[in-house]
C-alpha cells in the first residue's frame, strides 16, 4: 500500500502545470523583454516583472508569457508598420530603378531632337538661305509637332509628315513661281498633286516609314517605363490584411512573448507566411514578366543602323535631299502643275532666289550621325539588364522579406521558431500566388476574392504590353493624352520623395476546413499527450484522499 501511495505521489508530481517553458516551477524573469520593449519606444508601465498566465492572448501561443493584451495589440500594429515599411522600400527602389533608364533615355532622346534641330537650322541656313529663312516655320513645326508626339499627345504621326510634305511643296512652288500671282486656293490644288507629282521622290514614303516605326517605339518604350512604375507605386501602397498581420506577428514578436527572443524564424515558415500576406501580388507575375520581355525587344529596336538615333540625326539631310530632287525637277513639276491647276498670271517678283541656289551645284547637308550609337548601345544595354533583372520581382518578394530574418547555420532547421515553439517547421512551402493558398496553415485567404487594386494593375500591365507588341509591328499606338503624366523628369516612376515633378484589403475568412500543423492560435496551448492532464490529476488526488482515510 505504501508504495502505491509514493507512485501515485509521483505521478501527481510529473503530471502537474509547470511554469515557462524549461519546466520549472518558478516564473522567469520578464527584465529582457522589458528591455526589448521599451527599446521600441513603448511604455514600461504594461509590462509584468516576470511571466504571467497567458489565455488573454489572441495572437500568440497561449502558454505563460510576459506579453499583455496591450503589449500584443502594440507588438502587432508595430510588426505591420514594419513589414509595410519594407514592402514599400523594396518598390520605392525599384521604382527609382525604372525612373532612372526613363530618365536616361528620354533625356537622350530629346537631345537627338534639339541636336537635329540646330543641325537643321545651321545647315539650311548655309545651303538654302533666304529660301530656309522665309519657310523656316514648317521647319520647326514638324519638330514641335515630333516632339509632341514623343510626349504622348494625341497626334496621328502620319497625318503629321503628310501635312509636313504637303506645305513645303507649297512654300517651295511659291518661291520658285514669285513671277506669278499664286492665290491661296491655287496653293491648295498644288498640294493635292502631291501624291501624283511625287515631287520629293522617295523621301517622304521612305522618312514615312522610319520615322513612324522608330518614334512609335521610343514613345511606347518610355511609356512602358512609366506604367511599370506606376503598377509598382500602386500596388506597393496595397494595404495587407488582418489576417496576414496577425501571421507576421506570430512570426516576428510571438517569440519575444515566450521568452525565446534568440529565436529566428524557420525558413519554410517565413516563406508559408510572405506567400500568403502577397499572394495577390504573385499574381501580377505572369502579365509583369510579359510587358518586361516586349520592352526589351523594343529597346532593341532603337538600336542598329536604323536605330534611334540615325533616324533623327539624318532628318536634316534627308529633306534637304527631297527639297533638290524637286527644284531640280521643278520645270517639269511646273508643267504638270498648269495643266493640273490652271495656268498662272505673270507680274510677280522677277527673282525667285532658287536660280541663286540651283548655280552653287547640288546642295548638300552633312549628315550628322557622328559616334552617338555608342551612346544608344549603352543605353539599350542598361535598361535590358534592369528590364531582366526586375522580371521575377513579385514572386521573388518573399524571399526578400525573409532573407535577413529566418534563421540559418547548423542546427537552424531544429532550433527555429515555427510559429509555436523552438522546433522543426513541418508544414510544405506553398507556390506562388492566390490559387495556391487555399491550404496555407499560415495565412487563411479567400481566393475567391482577389484584391481589386492589383487585378486592375495586371489590366495595365496587359494593355501596355498589347500596345508595345502594336509597335514592334510598326503600328501606331493610341494612347490617351499623358503630357502631364510623362513630362519632366518621370512623374509616377519615381520615390514619394525623388521625383523633382511630377485600398485597404480586407480578406474574408472562409469556413473550408483549415489543415494545422500544430493547434489553432486562440486555444490554449500544451502538447497533445498532455491535454488531458488536469483530470487525470484531479482523479489520482481524489484516489489518494480515499487511500488514506482508509
Amino acid at each position: 500500500m505504501d508504495s502505491f501511495i509514493i507512485a501515485a505521489l509521483a505521478l501527481c508530481s510529473l503530471t502537474a502545470p509547470t511554469y515557462g517553458d524549461k519546466g520549472t516551477s518558478k516564473a522567469r524573469s520578464c527584465s529582457d523583454i522589458r528591455q526589448f520593449y521599451g527599446g521600441k519606444g513603448f511604455s514600461l508601465d504594461v509590462v509584468p516583472q516576470s511571466e504571467i498566465s497567458g489565455e488573454h492572448l489572441r495572437i500568440c501561443p497561449q502558454g505563460y508569457t510576459c506579453c499583455t493584451s496591450v503589449m500584443e495589440d502594440n507588438l502587432a500594429t508595430l510588426s505591420r508598420r514594419e513589414i509595410e515599411g519594407v514592402l514599400k522600400d523594396a518598390g520605392r527602389s525599384l521604382q527609382t530603378s525604372l525612373a532612372g533608364q526613363y530618365k536616361a533615355f528620354d533625356g537622350y532622346f530629346y537631345e537627338l531632337l534639339n541636336q537635329s534641330t540646330i543641325n537643321l537650322q545651321e545647315t539650311f541656313t548655309a545651303t538654302w538661305g533666304t529660301l530656309y529663312f522665309q519657310n523656316s516655320q514648317v521647319f520647326t513645326d514638324l519638330y514641335t509637332d515630333l516632339r509632341h508626339y514623343y510626349r504622348g499627345l494625341n497626334i496621328n504621326l502620319e497625318e503629321v509628315l503628310n501635312e509636313f510634305w504637303s506645305r513645303l511643296l507649297e512654300r517651295l512652288f511659291y518661291q520658285a513661281n514669285k513671277q506669278y500671282f499664286i492665290g491661296e486656293d491655287y496653293l491648295e490644288c498644288v498640294s493635292k498633286q502631291i501624291e501624283t507629282l511625287r515631287p520629293f521622290g522617295e523621301t517622304p514614303r521612305t522618312m514615312k516609314m522610319t520615322v513612324t516605326r522608330t518614334f512609335v517605339a521610343a514613345r511606347s518604350f518610355v511609356q512602358g517605363l512609366v506604367i511599370s512604375g506606376e503598377v509598382v507605386r500602386k500596388v506597393s501602397q496595397v494595404p495587407l490584411s488582418q489576417d496576414c498581420m496577425r501571421a507576421i506577428m506570430r512570426m516576428t514578436y510571438c517569440p519575444h512573448c515566450r521568452g525565446m527572443a534568440s529565436a529566428r524564424p524557420c525558413t519554410n515558415y517565413c516563406s508559408n507566411v510572405m506567400k500568403g500576406c502577397l499572394a495577390n501580388q504573385a499574381d501580377l507575375n505572369t502579365e509583369w514578366r510579359h510587358l518586361a520581355e516586349t520592352m526589351m525587344q523594343v529597346a532593341d529596336r532603337l538600336d542598329g543602323p536604323s536605330g534611334v538615333d540615325s533616324v533623327i540625326l539624318s532628318l536634316p539631310n534627308r529633306i534637304s535631299e527631297a527639297m533638290l530632287t524637286m527644284m531640280e525637277n521643278i520645270d517639269t513639276i511646273n508643267s504638270k502643275l498648269f495643266q493640273a491647276c490652271g495656268n498662272l498670271r505673270e507680274g510677280g517678283t522677277s527673282s525667285t532666289g532658287i536660280d541663286e541656289i540651283m548655280k552653287r551645284g547640288k546642295v548638300t547637308v552633312e549628315d550628322r550621325v557622328g559616334t552617338s550609337s555608342s551612346k544608344i548601345d549603352k543605353l539599350v544595354s542598361d535598361v535590358t539588364i534592369r528590364l531582366r533583372d526586375m522580371q521575377p520581382y513579385w514572386v521573388s518578394l518573399p524571399n526578400i522579406l525573409c532573407s535577413d530574418r529566418v534563421a540559418t547555420g547548423t542546427g537552424a532547421e531544429d532550433k527555429c521558431w515555427n510559429g509555436m515553439s523552438r522546433a522543426r517547421y513541418l508544414p510544405e512551402v506553398m507556390a506562388d500566388g492566390l490559387a495556391s493558398q487555399i491550404n496555407n496553415p499560415e495565412v487563411e485567404i479567400d481566393i475567391t476574392k482577389p484584391d481589386m487594386t492589383i487585378r486592375q494593375q495586371i489590366m495595365q500591365l496587359k494593355i501596355m504590353t498589347h500596345r508595345l507588341k502594336n509597335a514592334l509591328n510598326g503600328q501606331d499606338v493610341d494612347f490617351q493624352d499623358t503630357s502631364d503624366d510623362v513630362s519632366g523628369s518621370g512623374s509616377g516612376m519615381c520615390a514619394d520623395d525623388m521625383c523633382s515633378r511630377g485600398p485597404r484589403l480586407v480578406v474574408p475568412v472562409t469556413e473550408r476546413p483549415i489543415i494545422y500543423q500544430y493547434p489553432p492560435e486562440n486555444k490554449k496551448v500544451h502538447g497533445s499527450a498532455m491535454q488531458n492532464l488536469p483530470s487525470i490529476t484531479t482523479y489520482l488526488l481524489s484516489l489518494l484522499i480515499l487511500l488514506l482515510r482508509r
